[in-house]
């Protein structure tokens, strides 16, 4: 342990200290994901009390960094430069304890705040992080109302033009919240007994029966394994394009002799009119998870929609071409954006001849009729007899995480 962090350590509570550190790491490698910092053994090493306070820390930063650092500025009176790293997210912490988390005292949130830069090498900064923090300490807490600027303003925008004013509101207000494990199902049944979204649940219990059946982006195969349920006695091929995703995720399965795990780039699958049931959660931009994963805001751009499309519609080609006829395929994504999503499957109708889309309405009723799903869920998806070629669920509409799904069929 450095010299610094050991003379810090009597005077920091440990769960400070490592949100300190993995936000500083964030800024040193911003393509990193909040859960892998989560599952770091420096984290894993906390008592629980001090770990669920580290995981509030750090997520709470990100989820509403942009209000913090405008607070931040407001609230300087002098220069209005650029910070040090470790200056500016001692700042961001102390802001979010004072702003939003009300059982931690004032005294507790900048004492531990000033200590964090004092030890950090950065002296000079003390008084500045002191003077700032009581400031903001005065200041009025931070609400749903500040939901909508804790968002990129591009962002926004683009929701608004898509959804209406209305929707994009309530998906920035759901991006905020912590996700609730014990939300309720609004949709599939089963959803208590799975531990991911039950967004990603509904795509793989919509994905129906097959005897042959693939499953394109496989890792980390929350829907292989609800596929494998529903279809106890189909061939599953498994696919992905990562050796050691697919290892893990194999683990995580256990041995089931119907599922055949291979190493595949989906873009380029290796089959031919092949399968009767096709899976394709394509990997996106991942906007319809923000309140899981709110670093994505921070890092992504509108031109990553169109590197991302270009991607997605390889892909789904790719896919399609291993669907034989009468076959079912499911295009799915955890974004919102229209580019990765209705515009791809466009492109691949127009490029690929004999295949059509198949209305969701009856599919879901099915569903319910035997029990999958909660009676009443079309009409929850499909309101007022909307069109149904497009399944869209929306943060904040709905319980849990925005997705998108198309059901193509072969001709």
């Amino acid at each position: 342990m450095r010299g610094w962090a050991r003379r810090l350590s009597g005077r920091v509570s440990p769960a400070r200290k490592i949100a300190f550190d993995l936000l500083l790491e964030l800024r040193r490698k911003p393509d990193l994901h909040s859960d892998h910092l989560l599952r770091s053994k420096p984290v894993e090493a906390l008592s629980d009390l001090d770990k669920n306070l580290a995981t509030t820390l750090l997520m709470g930063v990100l989820r509403w960094q942009l209000v913090l650092q405008q607070r931040i500025r407001d609230a300087l009176t002098k220069s209005k430069g650029h910070l040090a790293d470790p200056v500016q997210v001692s700042l961001e912490l102390g802001a979010l304890q004072l702003l939003l988390l009300d059982r931690i005292p004032a005294r507790a949130a900048i004492f531990e705040s000033v200590e964090l830069v004092r030890h950090s090498g950065n002296e000079y900064a003390v008084g500045l992080v002191n003077a700032v923090l009581r400031k903001l300490a005065q200041t009025q807490k931070l609400g749903p109302a500040d939901a909508v600027a804790a968002h990129p303003q591009w962002m926004v925008d683009r929701w608004v033009k898509a959804f209406g004013l209305d929707t994009a509101t309530a998906i920035c207000r759901y991006d905020q919240l912590p996700p609730q494990e014990d939300e309720p199902s609004a949709f599939v049944v089963r959803a208590r007994h799975r531990v991911q979204d039950e967004g990603s649940q509904l795509i793989a219990e919509l994905a129906g029966r097959g005897t042959e059946i693939l499953d394109c982006c496989a890792a980390p195969g929350g829907k292989t394994a609800i596929l494998a349920d529903r279809n106890p006695t189909a061939s599953i091929t498994a696919c992905d394009i990562s050796p050691a995703r697919l290892k893990t995720m194999q683990a995580l399965l256990g041995r089931r002799p119907n599922i055949n795990f291979r190493v595949l780039d989906a873009t380029q699958l290796p089959f031919q009119n092949q399968f009767d049931l096709v899976l394709c959660d394509a990997p996106c931009s991942g906007t319809g998870t923000l309140a899981r994963n709110p670093e994505i805001k921070h890092r992504i751009t509108p031109e990553d929609f169109q590197r991302q499309h270009a991607r997605q519609l390889r892909l789904l080609i790719s896919a399609m071409r291993a669907l034989r006829e009468g076959g079912r395929l499911i295009y799915s994504t955890c974004s919102l954006e229209p580019e990765e999503n209705e515009s791809v499957v466009a492109e691949a109708l127009q490029q690929e001849k004999g295949f059509h889309l198949h209305p969701w309405r009856e599919q879901i009723k099915a569903l319910e009729s035997e029990g999958t799903l909660h009676p009443g869920a079309a009409e929850r998806l499909f309101p007022n007899n909307t069109p149904d070629p497009y399944l869209r669920t929306f943060p904040g509409l709905y319980p849990g995480d925005g997705f998108f799904a198309a059901c193509l069929v072969r001709e």
